[in-house]
């Protein structure tokens, strides 16, 4: 790999770098000889990376294996804590969990991906991805639907065009039509659902978080094991709730300071 920069200014070098700190998270502890083999970059290279790395605390490790640090912790905490709005969420995230008993979470859209920033788990719940940090396909989930439904036209067609309605399971929307009639229908009930188009044997409900202009802040979701949801009544309860916390949750926000996520 070039150390330079390629035709759009990106620098090569600081790309590497989070290529390997990417892999590193992903896989935990690894050799340097692991990390070269597996992204296919020069051993040399991998071994300058991970020394600069380590100089600035931002991974661990010995002669043989390397790891993401702690010093990571700081920077995902400022990231999260942006804004009035991501943290007033994280109360109606538990409050959520504790009500159902189930798995919620907050997501927000970021480069055409869904990303948790708040999770909580209640008394009955399942522990399944996502962890905080994660992202994920935004037309295969609840909150990422929710979001799409009520993002402007040109938004969703531009997150389409890069991220592709690529299959998670089989239950996956993987045309375009299908969901552009799918988020019709969230837009007109509040609401949307994600039956096992994510994670196999998982339904969940999502709901948006928006904005006195109508802008999407995120949307709220709530998931469990498909076979507890199969009841209409219980879907309607589900969604009862998550719309009466989107809008408990708007009104703080209509009303702080800085809502900006």
């Amino acid at each position: 790999m070039s150390n330079g920069t390629d035709d759009v200014g990106a620098v090569r070098a600081t790309a590497t770098s989070f290529e390997i700190l990417e892999y590193l998270q992903q896989r935990g502890y690894s050799s340097l000889s692991t990390i070269a083999d597996e992204l296919d970059i020069a051993k040399s290279t991998v071994h300058r990376h991970l020394k600069t790395l380590e100089q600035l605390e931002y991974i661990v490790g010995d002669a043989d294996e390397f790891a993401v640090g702690l010093r990571f912790l700081g920077l995902a905490e400022a990231a999260r804590s942006r804004g009035d709005a991501v943290q007033l969420a994280r109360e109606k995230t538990t409050e959520l969990a504790a009500e159902t008993n189930e798995r919620a979470q907050f997501v927000v859209e970021e480069h055409g991906y869904g990303v948790c920033v708040s999770r909580a788990t209640g008394d009955h719940a399942v522990e399944t991805a996502p962890q905080l940090g994660s992202r994920m396909p935004m037309h295969a989930t609840a909150a990422g639907k929710a979001i799409l439904a009520f993002e402007s036209e040109e938004r969703v067609k531009q997150i389409l065009e890069e991220r592709r309605l690529d299959p998670v399971t089989s239950e996956s929307i993987t045309d375009e039509a299908t969901l552009y009639e799918e988020l019709a229908t969230i837009r007109e009930q509040g609401y949307a659902v994600n039956r096992e188009e994510h994670i196999a044997g998982l339904t969940a409900f999502g709901a948006p978080v928006r904005r006195r202009d109508g802008s999407v802040v995120g949307a709220f979701s709530i998931s469990g094991p498909t076979n507890r949801f199969t009841d209409p009544e219980k879907e309607r309860e589900i969604a009862t709730l998550l719309l009466g916390t989107t809008n408990e949750l708007e009104l703080n926000i209509a009303h702080s300071v800085d809502s900006t996520p």
